[in-house]
């Protein structure tokens, strides 16, 4: 794979002075790629070949995006042990867990993104009433996407799929943590054809090229998912020129268990915690119990976390592997023992690596029981297999506890009782609750409340996301 150039007006091209980084596989911590970090003047040359292009793309018919996306998509099935084996390597995604989940999402969400386009309608009329009145849906222009490294091809194709559906022209900047993934989704772009400056890709950090598109005068929307305090840098500097911002940050998610939940409730929700290394920003972090259900949910949970293996990502199996990088497994070995310091009681795992795993960034699943929801451990995201359990008595006291939290992305309850499970949904301040293990359908949006963002991805919701709404009157029919 090429991993040292930029793919920037439909070919690869050397960094106008950039500077070289590895790519660490953290389930051994060597070097597997290296690659450029991007300058501003890497940057520019990507924000002008989507400008230059965008003219002509934004009034492409609907019929040549979808044979164009059709095509990706057939390649990115090709070459979708490829993709699999880059999202492993980067990041430390456990082999069946890449081949299904984590490449999967990039096929679903395509397949999602091309029935939408199918089913949308550009242009219409306002209403029976108002014949001659227009509502017209229009790119929005240059769109600069910033991508983490978690879900790698979930976080892209969510973004750089709809963009393009919606005849905007983009630029990529994936996480520099895990790009490997995004380079080998324009080598498929490349070899389908899409025209030149539609898609660019520029390699780099948030400080370098993150910023520069955040700020700059051509780009016209800047899509991010990541931390909040990064979302929160990015609304800022994009303020100067007015462009959108659509922003998918941090959770903290809330999963109440009522005392009538089913039996697998608690192993369900644990489990869910700990996949992808507890790297999710949707994962239920914080396990609300019914008090009456408590102890013998805590004794699941932390019987749970024991069974949970760990391993390299190269090896098959259930396990979950390595968090992604040594700086996250510093700050998640720091909220963990922040925990012990204030006196949660600590059920399973702790501080360490799991033994025979000296090499790589594993952290053992950790449970904390008797949490109350002002400690810090219950408050910060950890992004780790880290689970904190808070007792409560009543329903009213589950959603308080629930809703006190800046963020508001997803939040789960386990009841049998289906009135109160819709009566509790209701008054859950997230853009997502789940109930009974039941996930959302293909084309849900997904997004949150507060901290947690502003904007919506996934079905229609993401693909105005890159739409502008033009009101036309006397339009003679």
């Amino acid at each position: 794979m090429n991993t040292q150039q930029h793919y920037i007006n439909g070919a690869w091209v050397d960094s106008q002075g950039g500077r070289a980084a590895d790519v660490i596989n953290p389930s051994n911590e060597e070097v597997v790629a290296t690659i450029t970090l991007g300058s501003e003047a890497d940057t520019n040359a990507a924000v002008a070949a989507a400008r230059a292009a965008f003219p002509t793309w934004s009034v492409s018919s609907k019929d040549e995006r979808l044979k164009l996306l059709k095509a990706l998509r057939d390649e990115y099935k090709n070459r979708a042990e490829d993709m699999a084996v880059a999202i492993s390597t980067e990041m430390g995604a456990p082999l069946a867990l890449a081949k299904t989940s984590q490449m999967g999402a990039g096929l679903w969400h395509l397949d999602n993104a091309i029935n939408t386009l199918e089913n949308f309608q550009f242009e219409r009329t306002l209403n029976e009433q108002s014949p001659n009145d227009q509502i017209h849906y229009e790119a929005i222009g240059v769109a600069a996407l910033i991508t983490p490294w978690n879900w790698p091809m979930n976080q892209v194709i969510l973004k750089v799929v709809p963009a393009i559906a919606a005849g905007c022209t983009v630029v990529l900047k994936p996480s520099e943590i895990a790009p490997l993934s995004s380079l080998l989704l324009a080598e498929m772009i490349d070899a389908v054809g899409f025209p030149t400056g539609v898609f660019n890709l520029v390699n780099g950090d948030g400080i370098g090229v993150g910023s520069q598109l955040s700020a700059h005068p051509d780009v016209d929307m800047v899509s991010f998912t990541g931390s909040t305090r990064a979302g929160i840098a990015i609304s800022k500097s994009a303020a100067d020129t007015v462009k959108r911002v659509s922003l998918e940050l941090g959770g903290k998610g809330a999963n109440i268990v009522f005392a009538d939940a089913d039996e697998k409730a608690v192993v369900r929700g644990a489990r869910h915690c700990f996949n992808n290394s507890g790297q999710s920003c949707n994962a239920p972090t914080r396990m609300l119990v019914e008090r009456s259900y408590y102890e013998q949910a805590v004794q699941i949970a932390a019987d749970t976390a024991a069974k949970t293996e760990v391993n390299r990502a190269d090896v098959e199996g259930r396990q979950i592997g390595p968090v992604v990088s040594e700086a996250q497994f510093n700050k998640i070995q720091g909220l963990i023992q922040v925990g012990i310091d204030e006196g949660a009681k600590l059920v399973a795992g702790g501080v360490g690596k799991p033994e025979g795993l000296e090499k790589g960034y594993y952290v053992k699943p950790t449970v904390f029981a008797d949490v109350n929801n002002q400690m810090d451990i219950a408050r910060e995201e950890v992004f780790g297999p880290v689970l904190t359990i808070i007792p409560f008595d009543t329903e009213e006291e589950a959603v308080a506890i629930a809703n006190d939290t800046p963020y508001g992305l997803t939040n789960y309850l386990q009841t049998t009782d289906a009135e109160k499970a819709r009566r509790v949904a209701r008054q859950l301040r997230s853009g997502m609750v789940e109930i009974n293990g039941k996930s959302r359908s293909a084309g849900s949006p997904f997004g949150g409340y507060k901290q947690s963002g502003n904007g919506r991805e996934g079905g229609v919701w993401g693909l105005e996301d890159f739409l502008e709404v033009k009101a036309i009157g006397g339009w003679e029919a």
